[in-house]
């Protein structure tokens, strides 16, 4: 990944983070994207993926999705689908646990987003293990 780095608009690196963080791409998730750091909270896990899905980053998402629940064809399906729908804003509604000593957390989030011209949100409460030391997408089930 950290081969692409090259690759990024300048624009991309400059503008507002996806994620909301009220800092710019490069300060927030680029580093976590292209392997320049590891998120320490299931919340910094949880923005980066937003972010990643925002920018179609399939191999961020399918690398952060446990293992335990990582289905052999992710890739594939993610690649088929991602292009559609258009991300929009992301709201943390809450989060527990999930912190730098932590081993489980939980991210409750509305992704606002459209599809086909339609406004939908995506209210999901996620939950976060840890796999060898990184934080990792669990499932939807928190």
């Amino acid at each position: 990944m950290a081969e692409n780095l090259e690759k990024i608009p300048r624009e991309r690196e400059v503008s507002p983070c996806p994620c909301t963080r009220e800092k710019s791409y490069a300060e927030c998730c680029m580093p976590f994207h292209y392997g320049r750091a590891k998120p320490e909270t299931a919340e910094q896990l949880m923005r980066s993926r937003y972010t990643a899905y925002f920018f179609r980053l399939v191999d961020y998402l399918v690398a952060t999705k446990h293992p335990d629940k990582r289905m052999k064809n992710l890739a594939h399906e993610l690649e088929k689908t991602i292009w559609n729908p258009s991300w929009r804003k992301l709201t943390i509604v809450g989060s527990s646990k999930g912190g730098k000593e932590d081993k489980t957390g939980k991210v409750e989030f509305i992704a606002k987003y459209s599809l086909d011209g339609q406004d939908y949100e995506l209210h999901e409460k996620s939950r976060f293990r840890r796999y060898k030391g990184k934080w990792m997408y669990y499932d939807e089930k928190g």
